[in-house]
């Protein structure tokens, strides 16, 4: 597939995704609708500024516009996506893409086993939600028993850290919303 194949292609899904019509994001783009239609036909050797505008109206980089298009949709299965273990704790991340900001992990507590949290960049938000089994969050020299469907929000930039004083496995999740530091 060419350049312009994917840059058509692109334009296409994106126009769709955003339920556009080829005369709306003209108008976005301050370029003719020929101009556009043009450019989703493939037949187009557009210039800078014009794939700068597009990009603009449909709020992605030139970049995007001109990479092969990506799926609409990707089945990941647990085991590809990025996974750790952390003192004997399996932290697995729940995204297989990074979202600027936020963090979203899946810790599974074994019996007994205690992690220390990272303490994050000042003024982080962590939310942390017990699914099943006990887990016990120490945040800030404060003690939290989580059972399931519990959730603690706390600061994330302070020493934290989590243990399964149980006899069977504990699965909590965390979402850490980070602050630029």
């Amino acid at each position: 597939m060419s350049t312009a194949e994917h840059l058509a292609a692109n334009l296409r899904q994106l126009r769709k995704e955003r339920r556009l019509t080829q005369q709306q994001l003209a108008e976005r783009a301050d370029m003719p609708r020929a101009t556009w239609s043009n450019l989703e036909s493939g037949g187009a050797n557009p210039t800078l500024s014009v794939l700068q505008a597009a990009a603009e109206a449909l709020a992605v980089s030139i970049e995007e516009l001109l990479a092969p298009p990506r799926a609409t949709a990707k089945h990941y299965r647990p085991d590809e996506l990025p996974a750790k273990q952390r003192t004997g704790v399996k932290v697995r991340h729940l995204l297989p893409d990074p979202l600027p900001g936020l963090q979203l992990e899946r810790m599974e507590l074994p019996p007994g086993r205690h992690m220390v949290g990272v303490p994050h960049t000042p003024g982080t938000r962590e939310y942390l939600t017990c699914e099943s089994g006990r887990v016990e969050l120490v945040a800030s020299g404060e003690r939290y028993l989580l059972e399931p469907g519990d959730v603690v929000v706390f600061r994330g930039d302070q020493k934290h850290s989590y243990v399964n004083r149980d006899a069977r496995v504990a699965v909590a999740y965390s979402a850490v919303v980070l602050t630029e530091g």
